[in-house]
């Protein structure tokens, strides 16, 4: 039973919680081992909300599931895993990730957990039913992942910050379910709002969130290195203002692979195109060394 439950958890999917590391990363405090415990802290407690919230998921979509050509090979649906366990995994998960979150201390914390967990579980009830909302909901899934690791910390976020995860955020949405269309069609009957989207008009909310993602982050870098509390002179290295560079090459990359038709799951994307692993880890760097080297 552990191995199918851990299957239904979605292990893969927990890269989308490395965002609550984002603005304690740019506020450059994870040198300090208390802002990295809390950090690290709260990215458990996430992973345990979001797997609590896809078993519920899951189970609301078994038959569409059931009838789709990969998620049919999911634990519940292929019946691996028992109902009965899935449900009581997904009310003990949500539980266990607000106790553990309430060890940081900070209610606010505590806050946005509560209203990711239910906001998520609204979608898998009702608002993933209803075109454009759905969209808007999963980002704002993302938005609510960054501001649990800014509370967790007690730093502030800036507005381009929070834009640039709003439009980098919409950009993956958008283009899931664009390959999902691409891939399955518009009479599929997998996933009810499909139907009512197009390619080409997923396409224009692809251009629209592209750009946005690209103009909020090259602002969000320059206006960093403007503030940033480490004394500058002509001599220092740009480093925030070369970290658009390979973001730039990430999200062009992602749209390329959207193109090819593939993206459908982001996390899988992510986890094999070397390309995209390799912008990844140069923007880290780079990034990491305008924060915490100066």
């Amino acid at each position: 039973m552990i191995r199918p439950a851990l299957r239904a958890m979605r292990p893969l999917q927990w890269t989308k919680n490395v965002l609550v590391f984002a603005a304690p990363a740019a506020a450059g405090v994870l040198d300090a081992a208390r802002p990295l415990g809390l950090t690290l802290l709260t990215f458990v407690a996430f992973c345990l909300a979001a797997s609590g919230t896809y078993l519920w998921n899951d189970l609301a979509d078994l038959e569409a599931d059931r009838r789709h050509p990969t998620k049919r090979t999911r634990a519940i649906a292929s019946g691996d895993l028992s109902e009965s366990t899935a449900r009581a995994l997904g009310v003990l998960l949500p539980l266990m990730a607000l106790g553990l979150v309430a060890l940081t201390g900070r209610w606010q914390t505590v806050a946005v957990l509560a209203v990711y967990i239910a906001l998520t579980l609204s979608y898998t009830v009702w608002l993933k039913h209803v075109p454009v909302v759905d969209l808007l909901t999963i980002a704002s899934g993302f938005v609510l992942r960054a501001a649990a690791g800014a509370a967790a910390v007690d730093v502030a976020m800036s507005r381009w910050f929070v834009l640039c995860v709003v439009f980098g955020s919409l950009f993956i949405v958008v283009g899931k379910r664009y390959a999902e269309l691409n891939e399955l069609g518009n009479g599929s009957a997998t996933r009810a709002t499909l139907a009512t989207y197009t390619t080409g008009y997923l396409r224009i909310l692809l251009s629209v969130s592209l750009a946005g993602a690209l103009i909020s982050y090259c602002v969000w870098a320059f206006e960093a290195s403007e503030i940033s509390p480490v004394s500058r002179d002509d001599s220092d290295w740009p480093f925030y203002e070369a970290s658009v560079v390979p973001m730039i090459a990430a999200l062009f990359r992602y749209l390329f692979v959207l193109e090819r038709g593939e993206g459908a799951a982001p996390e899988e994307v992510f986890a094999r195109d070397r390309v995209l692993q390799v912008a990844g880890a140069a923007w880290v760097v780079i990034y990491g060394l305008a924060v915490y080297a100066g």
